[in-house]
């Protein structure tokens, strides 16, 4: 029998050209960049666009380190492949246990100086599934987050259905008035992250410790973006602190300074297995490749003993901040590695970017919204150990030559009162919305 369609039958694909056409308009939409990572040559890569190959410096990795082409971690990860093959084999309750997966549980957990670990497919089920399952687990639970915490923290808080209160950026008196309000008994956690992607900045980490434990509340620190760069042993900033013993949890991933994939919590023995017992983004995923955690395996214990890589990483950021300022430049102070150039308008941003591709074969993402908030768009640069004083200068360069390009006069190397360039705004905490107000000190743009 031949049925009609309704008269008022949806137009989805309508709808999906429509949004990406607004955003294309925004000068927000996402174009990946076709690149092939070479070993041995990091950080160079083959880009290649509409049939044309060329070599270019990247200038935006998260492979911090570079270890992503380490001879001993990419031989770990032969031997683990030759021997055990391609896939895990099944979840890590069924079949999908390996020996790699255990070594390097106990490899994590011994790097933060927590009894117990425990691995997950990326940085972002880490958060998600770990806070979606405490505050759906954890009678009437309230959880306090950081009002820039990452995506996948504000998404496992919102699966979680629990209680959120967010608290101003880094601010320890917002978060005590915060904890204040809530009656003693109810079961809290404190989520922050120690680097902050996007701005760079690092948390006061002992003193919202301090302001947690007396209102009986437990501490949940992202260290995504420290671990394996800061520290003795490449524990985080928690360890260059001397506080992660005072953390509930560390959360942390294995994509960034460790050079592989994956993400992980370490806690105690209790937290750990309980997360492992009703996390559904941890029980029913496929666990990570044997050769995956080999290789992860290699990368942190090269890491843990041996502190040249990170000195040297620590110097070349130290160079390019230098040489920065020294071509009157504007980019974001702070104490951490990630050096931001704000642009503040998605349009010049992007056309920043393809420029320094096109003329000068330098690959640098534009950051937008929803990445960073509308008026904050930006130029991430993420120097690494192996980019040389010739890279740096070659980079310097051609930032002086696209800005004088692009940017009006009249914006160029504008500081707001607090030193930072101006802005139409810094970042937002978004649960659904973005709730926050503009800051009084976010104007206009600059590079």
């Amino acid at each position: 029998m031949h049925i009609d369609p309704p008269e008022t039958q949806m137009d989805y694909e309508a709808m999906f050209r429509g949004s990406l056409a607004e955003l294309r308009g925004e000068g927000a939409y996402r174009v990946f960049a076709d690149l092939e990572r070479m070993v041995g040559a990091f950080p160079r890569a083959i880009y290649r666009r509409d049939g044309v190959a060329k070599v270019v410096t990247i200038w935006c990795s998260n492979d911090y380190l570079g270890m992503g082409e380490n001879p001993q971690v990419l031989g770990a990860m032969h031997r683990a492949l030759d021997r055990s093959g391609a896939g895990a084999g099944g979840t890590r309750n069924i079949s999908g246990t390996s020996h790699a997966h255990v070594m390097l549980e106990a490899e994590l957990a011994a790097l933060h100086g927590k009894p117990a670990a425990l691995l997950f497919n990326s940085g972002y089920a880490s958060n998600w599934a770990t806070l979606g399952t405490l505050g759906a687990r954890l009678p009437n639970c309230v959880m306090f987050s950081d009002e820039l915490n990452h995506a996948s923290i504000i998404e496992g808080i919102r699966h979680s259905r629990c209680e959120v209160r967010i608290f101003k950026h880094n601010d320890v008196a917002d978060l005590r008035a915060k904890l204040a309000a809530v009656e003693a008994r109810v079961p809290k956690i404190v989520v922050f992250e120690s680097v902050y992607s996007m701005d760079g900045d690092i948390a006061p980490i002992s003193d919202i410790c301090d302001v947690a434990d007396a209102h009986g509340a437990m501490t949940y620190l992202d260290e995504v973006h420290a671990v394996g760069l800061y520290g003795h042993e490449g524990g985080g900033i928690s360890e260059l602190h001397g506080v992660r013993d005072r953390l509930t949890m560390i959360e942390g991933t294995l994509a960034k300074a460790f050079g592989v994939v994956g993400g992980y919590i370490a806690g105690s023995r209790d937290l750990c297995d309980f997360i492992r017992s009703f996390a559904s983004g941890f029980i029913f995923s496929t666990a990570l490749p044997p050769s995956v955690a080999a290789g992860a395996l290699e990368s942190i214990k090269l890491l843990r003993r041996d502190g040249r890589r990170r000195a040297r990483h620590q110097n070349r950021v130290s160079l390019l901040r230098k040489k920065l300022d020294q071509a009157g430049i504007a980019h974001l102070e702070n104490p951490s590695h990630i050096v931001p150039i704000m642009v503040g308008e998605p349009r010049l941003c992007k056309q920043m970017s393809d420029r320094l591709l096109d003329l000068h074969d330098i690959y640098v993402q534009p950051i937008n919204y929803p990445t960073v908030p509308r008026g904050t768009e930006r130029l991430r640069l993420t120097p690494t150990p192996q980019h040389t004083d010739e890279d740096i200068a070659k980079l310097v360069d051609a930032l002086i030559e696209v800005r004088s390009s692009l940017v009006p006069t009249s914006q160029q190397g504008r500081v707001s009162r607090n030193g930072r360039p101006l802005t139409r705004t810094r970042s937002a905490h978004r649960t659904g919305s973005e709730h926050r107000k503009p800051s009084a000190e976010t104007v206009e743009a600059t590079v």
